[in-house]
């Protein structure tokens, strides 16, 4: 298991379409990947979970991986992040 705390920079938070992209690039990936935000634990491969979660700007998002490749995952979440998604 790796994980890293990462900050959410783009001014909108986790809305649909970075959520989308988000879940979609992590869905590649066979390991179990949790964004831990506001004391609950999501799913960070469900786009309805990500929504539901309610991330804004400015919220710590633990982003934790777990299994096979799970440093690959990681790498390419928390740069998503970290870049606002492209916004």
């Amino acid at each position: 298991m790796v994980s890293k705390k990462v900050t959410i920079v783009n001014a909108q938070g986790f809305h649909m379409r970075p959520a989308s992209t988000f879940a979609n690039a992590l869905a590649k990936y066979a390991c179990d990947v949790t964004l831990k935000v506001n004391g609950k634990d999501v799913n960070a491969k469900s786009l309805m979970n990500i929504i539901a979660a309610c991330i804004k700007c400015g919220n710590e998002v633990e982003v934790v991986c777990s299994g096979a490749d799970e440093e690959a995952a990681l790498a390419e979440a928390t740069a998503m992040i970290e870049s606002g998604f492209g916004e």
